[in-house]
């Protein structure tokens, strides 16, 4: 009964069968494995050791080692009664392989993984049987240049399996994405309205510049760029810039956050007193138009108001009867507030004097020009003349 036994347990074993056995002998392209429970001893061809090229066996098994294996093919010479089955160590270990990472997948867990080759398109990686990271997959940043990868070790999330196309795709910017989420949640929660901290420079747009703060990007207004007027960003920063920035408001919901470079340099009105004084005429510009009056900039940063009043001698409605945006004037400067901020200026006080009374000289003038004082001073004559004519003395 025992050897009828054993005899089945021998026939039974096929193709696709999974088996046990120790490595009896090393050849230089393949290994002599004992079978337990076999009939005939197997062999696996160098090429199906393992998931990786290999060019020595001994960097494999050594004899003596107990391995498992599936059996891919049988082959039995009859009339010799000899045979052996052809095994594959290479399918058991991808089979564990998907196992492992289907696991993985399916926790959305992650994984490491060596870096063993770098090709056009990625990186290949050792995770069991040949991985492959897609370039678009390697970061969240834009690389260039994938050498620097090789040889290292990385964390990874699974992205595909496909076990009877033998295909492995694996993900190392979906671990950045979810460390940069960590990253930006706990700094906006750091951060506050008040603060200076440094940043790099992201991105230009025509209404600003988004600053990089370490996982969260902030935007400065093209307006908070500098004491100055400025019309494009790109005459303040450049991308790559390192700047410091004053925290204006930060919105944890939305995940914006307004900052500021000019808040953080030195104000003009700080050492105003150093160039102007009140009552100091000084050329300006005009830089915009209000229904109340003009905005005339007479320093870099310093902008002060001409009121309506102040803008001619004459009754206007709007200052721009007189006024236009980029036009230079003459203004005197009626005061300065450097704590406010706010400096006053009148355009009506700095015209020259032969102007604010012309007027005035033109209704006068035959009465006090030296040259027609007899025309200025009419006689007895002039005014009675008509009536001596008639008179007979």
């Amino acid at each position: 009964m025992t050897e009828e036994f054993n005899e089945s347990m021998i026939n039974d074993i096929k193709e696709g069968d999974k088996i046990t056995g120790e490595v009896q002998q090393i050849e230089e392209k393949h290994v002599v494995v004992h079978v337990n429970g076999g009939k005939y001893n197997g062999i696996i061809p160098i090429s199906q050791l393992s998931t990786h090229h290999i060019e020595d066996v001994n960097e494999v098994v050594k004899v003596g080692d107990e391995i498992g294996a599936y059996v891919t093919k049988i082959e039995v010479d009859e009339e010799n009664e000899t045979g052996s089955y052809i095994l594959s160590k290479r399918q058991l270990e991808e089979e564990k392989s998907y196992e492992y990472l289907q696991q993985k997948l399916d926790n959305d867990e992650t994984i490491e993984a060596k870096v063993t080759e770098v090709v056009k398109g990625g990186l290949v990686v050792d995770v069991g049987q040949r991985g492959f990271i897609p370039a678009s997959l390697i970061s969240t940043d834009y690389i260039e240049d994938f050498s620097d990868y090789e040889g290292k070790t990385l964390e990874l999330k699974v992205e595909e399996l496909d076990p009877e196309n033998n295909r492995v795709i694996l993900s190392r910017k979906a671990v950045e994405a979810a460390e940069n989420a960590k990253k930006k949640e706990a700094l906006l929660r750091s951060i506050k309205a008040g603060d200076v901290i440094e940043g790099k420079v992201a991105r230009l747009t025509n209404f600003g510049a988004f600053i990089d703060l370490g996982g969260v990007d902030g935007l400065v207004h093209v307006s908070e760029l500098s004491h100055e007027h400025v019309k494009s960003p790109e005459e303040v920063v450049s991308i790559g810039d390192t700047v410091q920035v004053k925290v204006r408001s930060v919105e944890q919901d939305s995940e914006r956050v307004s900052l500021s470079i000019k808040d953080t340099l030195p104000s003009p009105f700080e050492t105003i007193k150093e160039n102007f004084n009140d009552g100091d005429i000084v050329e300006g510009k005009v830089m915009r138009l209000t229904n109340f009056g003009a905005f005339v900039e007479i320093g870099a940063g310093l902008q002060g108001l001409v009121h309506i009043s102040e803008i001619s001698h004459e009754h206007i409605g709007t200052p721009s009867e007189k006024l236009e945006v980029g036009q230079t004037v003459q203004v005197k400067i009626l005061s300065i507030d450097s704590e406010a901020e706010r400096i006053s200026l009148s355009i009506k006080a700095a015209l020259p004097k032969e102007e604010t009374n012309e007027a005035n000289e033109e209704t006068t003038q035959k009465y006090t020009n030296p040259s027609n004082e007899e025309d200025n001073n009419p006689t007895l004559g002039d005014v009675f003349g008509d009536k001596f004519k008639n008179l007979n003395f």
